[in-house]
């Protein structure tokens, strides 16, 4: 044991642990037995097998250590940080970005595991948020769930370059490839037909309209040969077994869902958030919204905050933060969504747009959805009350009125001093719905 001075601290007995695939480094730091003022620490190596982890809780136990500290290397960390966490011990998982940002952090694993353990007993680590066994559970079957969607959705675009390659312009009459016109026409494609006029006809409620103009882009269908059919064949069939895999799915999931309906009902009234939304973000973010300070910590989380690049010169400079993946992409469709409708959020989304640009405007929009979906889950039977699509302009609007008045009296040599009312309490019969901004 080598003996070290250091600081006051904020915790007494700590373990940094440097997690690799195959194997970790792990440095505990304790009082010193010879002179309490001063710090002992070691620095032994384990594998992360289950009996190694094991024999690492046990040397955690023999120093009465409490706390362990880790830093999150991609999905190496969840293996032993689960063991421990079993095992009675405090874990802590490290944001990887966070702590290499913290001055004189040497690069090896051994020095690794000492400068963790060294900033965690002084509070210099702020805990990352890491789910509940049960919601590790939901969201395996929920991100499974959207990786899925994403594969369906290049095996798609590849079935449209197939056709394009074969100068069959079919994407460009009607609005899903893969509907019911599309898939009857491409099925009559694979089995031989290649006659226009023949193909056109295949067109169904909305698109017999325009059954000219699909004869017009299936008119290149001769060079849709044998070998294009064996593809697409191919294409459609992936297409279907996957859709057949998400149906499964879903139904999981509605299942392990079922103790939270009613934090699903709360997420899906909001604008532009339907069922598969409203699971994905339960499943990403737990049902108990007290493991967020607030809001805005949850959209730090989804990465729709602003990044903090004001001093300094940067190199190289980030255009986005990054954050959680999947919640990020769920906040990317349901903002479009809410863009779209008469709401205020809508509105948020059109003024933002026409000022910043459309994607600066998703951020922002998606911000607003997480703040909203922390303030609803954090008040149980609450639903969404919208403010209308007019609440910039009534705010504008009040924000004018206030400022006249205060102005003609300031005139009349009056000082003025505002204050807002209390709003008056909801009667014994009204709804307690919450007006969430």
């Amino acid at each position: 044991m080598d003996e070290v001075t250091d600081e006051p601290l904020y915790r007494d007995r700590v373990c940094g642990i440097d997690i690799g695939k195959a194997g970790m480094v792990a440095t505990i730091r304790v009082p010193s037995d010879k002179n309490p003022a001063r710090r002992a620490a070691e620095t032994r190596s384990f594998g992360t097998t289950r009996r190694e982890v094991l024999a690492l809780a046990d040397w955690l136990r023999s120093w009465q250590v409490p706390a362990v500290v880790m830093e999150a290397t991609g999905d190496y960390w969840k293996g032993p940080f689960y063991r421990l966490e079993a095992e009675g011990l405090d874990c802590v998982l490290a944001d990887a970005r966070q702590v290499k940002h913290l001055p004189g952090r040497p690069k090896h694993d051994p020095g690794d595991s000492r400068w963790l353990a060294a900033c965690f007993e002084r509070g210099a680590v702020t805990p990352c948020f890491v789910a509940t066994p049960e919601f590790r559970v939901i969201r395996l079957h929920t991100r499974y769930r959207r990786d899925l969607t994403d594969e369906r959705s290049r095996e798609k675009q590849r079935a449209e370059k197939l056709l394009e390659s074969a100068a069959i312009k079919l994407s460009s009459v009607i609005t899903d490839l893969h509907g019911r016109t599309g898939r009857d026409i491409m099925d009559h494609l694979i089995a031989g037909e290649r006659n226009p006029k023949v193909l056109a006809q295949l067109a169904r409620t909305r698109a017999r309209r325009k059954i000219a103009e699909l004869e017009a882009a299936l008119e290149g269908a001769e060079f849709f040969t044998a070998g294009h059919a064996a593809l697409l064949a191919a294409m459609l069939g992936r297409i279907d077994r996957v859709n057949e895999d998400i149906d499964r799915l879903t139904e999981v999931i509605e299942r392990l869902l079922a103790p939270h309906e009613e934090q699903l009902q709360q997420a899906e009234s909001m604008p532009g958030w339907g069922r598969r939304a409203a699971q994905d973000a339960v499943a990403e973010t737990g049902a108990d919204m007290t493991r967020f300070r607030t809001g805005a910590h949850l959209a730090s989380r989804a990465g729709r905050t602003p990044l903090d690049n004001s001093s300094g010169k940067h190199t190289g400079r980030a255009k986005a933060k990054k954050g959680n993946r999947y919640l990020g992409g769920l906040l990317g469709e349901t903002a479009v969504a809410a863009g779209k409708t008469q709401t205020r959020e809508g509105a948020r989304y059109r003024r933002l747009s026409r000022r910043r640009g459309k994607a600066k405007a998703l951020v922002a929009v998606g911000n607003t959805q997480l703040k909203v979906y922390h303030a609803l889950l954090s008040s149980p039977g609450t639903r969404y009350e919208d403010l209308g699509p007019d609440y910039y302009e009534r705010q504008a609007s009040m924000r004018r009125q206030i400022a006249h008045h205060v102005g003609k009296l300031g005139a009349l040599g009056f000082e003025v001093t505002l204050c807002r009312l209390p709003e008056p309490d909801p009667g014994p019969g009204q709804a307690n719905n919450t007006q969430a901004a």
